[in-house]
């Protein structure tokens, strides 16, 4: 394995067993649930929205090491953005995930860049987008839950 597939297992795993941004939040005024029934990822996205900015953004939930590894670093990068950057963000991560990406330089999206690995099994992209899809509901106060299916 080479030293960039280790760091990226490693950030991996670090956002798996300590999750970033991970509580309920009180003041939070949108919110949506999301599930993958395929992989059973269940969880649910808090925002509090300031104008077109996301304020503060936090997650609870369970699921496999990818969809709650990608939720920790997706709230930790959306954190103060806009909708613009976050929906220009989210474009480049699924490009990413998906296999699709025209980027040579992943720098831009830090620790987001350690799901790359997810594009070789396409089981598992709807594992990494999971958190984007139900962050999405939340933002547009979609009152249905996310499904993966």
């Amino acid at each position: 394995m080479s030293d960039l597939s280790d760091l990226y297992q490693e950030v991996i795993l670090d956002h798996y067993r300590s999750p970033r941004n991970f509580k309920e939040l009180p003041d939070a005024d949108r919110s949506a649930e999301g599930y993958n029934p395929l992989c059973g990822d269940r969880l649910r996205v808090f925002l509090r929205v300031e104008g077109d900015t996301i304020q503060e953004i936090t997650f609870k939930g369970t699921g496999c090491a990818i969809s709650q590894a990608s939720t920790s670093v997706m709230t930790a990068a959306l954190k103060g953005k806009t909708r613009a950057e976050m929906e220009a963000l989210f474009e480049r991560f699924k490009a990413l995930v998906t296999g699709k990406s025209q980027d040579s330089d992943l720098t831009e999206l830090g620790e987001l860049a350690a799901l790359s690995g997810v594009s070789e099994f396409p089981v598992r992209i709807k594992c990494a987008t999971l958190g984007w899809h139900t962050m999405l509901a939340a933002l547009n106060q979609q009152t249905e839950a996310v499904s993966t299916e």
